[in-house]
């Protein structure tokens, strides 16, 4: 006989099913707990409980992937030793596939009726197992996602600075590509330039010498044109329009925050760098990725991150699944599925890193030059969304290698040859 216990998990509670698979399926315990560590623990004594009197051959602790709620309780279930001991299987399903079962009964919805059927989808024994990441990988998903979202962050807060100095100062951006710089209109020079100490009357009657001389200062001696970039910002200034003194005031206060928030979110982006190379210097995979051209320390640390042991997955098509980078319809890389969205129920930060390392790759290597050259001219639609997923796939089936394995990227013969 074998044992299912189906989770429904909330932010404050715990929903449990427990079920049998004989042909009665009896219900051996229903009830609800607080999502807490005692809740938890109720339940698995109850499942240690049912084990006593009935000795079953499989038990599995079945619950939906909800990210924040339902991490405690998978760990919580995974890493204790009682449970250990009777080989208990912790499993995550994507919730869309619980709803779909659920969906077939037609019966109201309700949070112990949701336990049931998730302790029922599990007993079907149809689910693809999905084992949990080991606890290195969930710590470094801590980091690799908080950093995604400051730099998400980061590059909202460019863009409003941009918005902003666009009033203060409308034609800096056209004059900087004019005098054909590089200099960033978020740089800490222009920042300090446009929102400390000087008005723009001010910078604009600088003599120039005096101005370069500032820009030095402020640069540090980095610019290599310093003069270039003082002209261009006086002429920036004396081509723009002027705000009243009310109006200047409410821009410059903006600036003037933004600015500190740009400066606070690249010192926490660095601090967390340094807290990812620590951790990631200790990952074999880690070198794995990295020995391949075009995945730097960043993109590798994403994948490892969300893939975890590379044994949670059966091959790469199931890595890829994960990752939501499959068709809806039985297709790949057909010229049928030209009009075939992508399924993109997966993991959005793996499909993310994925996608931004094949980018890079195929900047840095031939194969994956040509091949994406190859699949953008088969078809008439969609030519380069349909050639970057097909790249994508054939990354995945390169990392899946290089992480199974546990080997460093070695270049084709020919690549070879040409270098």
């Amino acid at each position: 006989m074998k044992c299912f216990v189906g989770l429904d998990i909330s932010s404050t509670k715990l929903d449990v099913c427990i079920m049998t698979n004989d042909i009665e399926m009896k219900v051996l315990f229903s009830a609800t707990f607080g999502n807490d560590i005692i809740g938890a623990s109720e339940i698995k004594e109850q499942v240690l409980r049912f084990n006593d009197i009935y000795h079953f051959e499989r038990i599995v602790i079945g619950m939906e992937a909800t990210s924040l709620y339902s991490f405690h309780p998978a760990i919580f279930f995974h890493e204790d030793s009682e449970l250990k001991q009777l080989r208990v299987e912790v499993m995550i399903e994507q919730p869309a596939k619980i709803k779909k079962y659920r969906e077939a009964f037609e019966e109201n919805k309700n949070d112990t009726l949701d336990a049931f059927y998730i302790a029922d989808y599990f007993r079907i024994e149809r689910f693809t197992k999905s084992y949990l990441k080991e606890e290195k990988y969930n710590a470094l998903q801590h980091l690799t996602r908080t950093r995604l979202q400051l730099i998400e962050q980061l590059v909202r807060t460019k863009q409003h600075f941009i918005e902003n100095i666009y009033y203060k100062c409308n034609t800096l951006s056209i004059e900087l590509k004019n005098h054909q710089l590089s200099t960033n209109i978020w740089s800490a020079t222009i920042m300090t330039l446009m929102v400390e100490d000087y008005t723009l009357d001010e910078l604009a009657s600088l003599p120039l010498e005096k101005f370069v001389e500032l820009i030095q200062k402020l640069g540090r001696g980095k610019f290599k044109a310093p003069d270039k970039l003082a002209k261009a910002i006086q002429a920036a200034i004396t081509g723009s329009y002027r705000l009243s003194h009310v109006q200047q005031d409410s821009v410059n206060t903006v600036l003037s925050l933004l600015a500190r928030e740009i400066r606070s979110l690249e010192k926490m982006i660095k601090e967390i760098d340094r807290a990812i190379e620590d951790m990631v210097e200790v990952l074999p995979e880690y070198q794995c990725l990295t020995s391949v051209p075009g995945i730097g320390k960043v993109f590798a640390a994403g994948i490892n991150a969300e893939i975890g042991q590379i044994d949670r997955f059966k091959d790469h098509p199931q890595v890829a699944k994960y990752a939501g980078l499959n068709w809806k319809e039985n297709q790949s890389g057909n010229t049928s599925s030209q009009n075939t969205s992508l399924v993109k129920r997966g993991n959005r930060y793996l499909r993310y890193y994925l996608v931004e390392a094949a980018d890079s790759v195929r900047r840095h290597n031939v194969e994956y030059a040509e091949f994406y050259k190859k699949k953008k001219d088969e078809v008439p639609k969609h030519k380069h969304k349909r050639a970057v997923v097909l790249t994508v796939r054939k990354l995945v089936r390169l990392v899946d290698v290089l992480l199974r394995n546990h080997q460093l990227y070695t270049p084709p013969r020919r690549s070879m040859e040409d270098n």
